[in-house]
């Protein structure tokens, strides 16, 4: 018999801590509540990811774990097989929401490893862990609804920084260098980026770091990019995320 100490069981009583038809409705319930809030936040924010994803991955993950403990209640089973092989599992499927864009830029890194951690919280409802899956869920839920403002805000005070160039002709390049070095920018890594090629345009990949200090104490990355964005032979500018 597995004992399970948490608190929220100990409140709810014996039955909630053990495989039984009330406590797998209660597992299951609360898992698809909890996922389908995590879910929301994504697809509110249009992410690869959604409701159902997360849904599904939460509920798979639940019923793993359940089925673990009761195997190993029933048999005496001593390695939780099942629910190792779901985490491996989550894992893959996480890695598999990353996505690469044209621009060179990498997408969706918060959205998979949310989605690896609504399994793992799944894990620990199915296994009765039910007051570490609630603080761990709120935990997840905060940062991924009010750290975004603050990440934002240090992002665009940081020295360092990636943008998407697109210049009219590849012959304005060093005409752009030479603008970036006025302007109290350095640049560290400018790659081009093929799959422009047959456009017509001349577009890089650059990392550029703040080296004037004026620079660094009164201007934003989104007010730099905009001066640049003024220049003729400037198609089109972004910060990459």
């Amino acid at each position: 018999m597995i004992e399970i100490i948490d608190p929220l069981a100990k409140l709810m009583g014996e039955w909630s801590a053990k495989v039984t038809m009330g406590s797998i409705a209660l597992r299951l319930a609360l898992t698809l509540i909890l996922s389908a809030i995590l879910g929301c936040e994504r697809a509110s924010k249009r992410h690869s990811a959604g409701l159902r994803t997360f849904m599904v991955v939460s509920l798979a993950a639940t019923i793993a774990s359940m089925s673990d403990m009761f195997l190993i209640e029933t048999f005496d089973i001593k390695f939780a097989f099942i629910s190792v092989a779901t985490v491996i599992a989550l894992a893959s499927i996480s890695n598999n929401s990353i996505i690469f864009s044209a621009k060179s830029q990498i997408k969706g890194l918060t959205t998979s490893a949310s989605l690896w951690a609504c399994g793992i919280i799944g894990i620990a409802i199915g296994i009765g862990f039910y007051t570490i899956a609630l603080i761990g869920f709120v935990v997840l839920l905060c940062s991924l609804s009010l750290l975004p403002g603050a990440e934002r805000f240090l992002k665009n005070r940081s020295n360092h920084f990636e943008i998407h160039l697109e210049l009219v002709s590849k012959n304005d390049l060093p005409h752009f260098m030479a603008t970036i070095r006025e302007l109290g920018l350095r640049i560290d890594e400018i790659e081009l980026n093929s799959a422009y090629v047959n456009s017509g345009l001349s577009v890089y990949s650059i990392s550029l770091t703040i080296i004037s200090p004026e620079l660094k104490k009164y201007k934003t990355h989104t007010e730099i990019i905009s001066a640049i964005q003024s220049l003729e032979y400037v198609n089109h500018i972004e910060e990459m995320k």
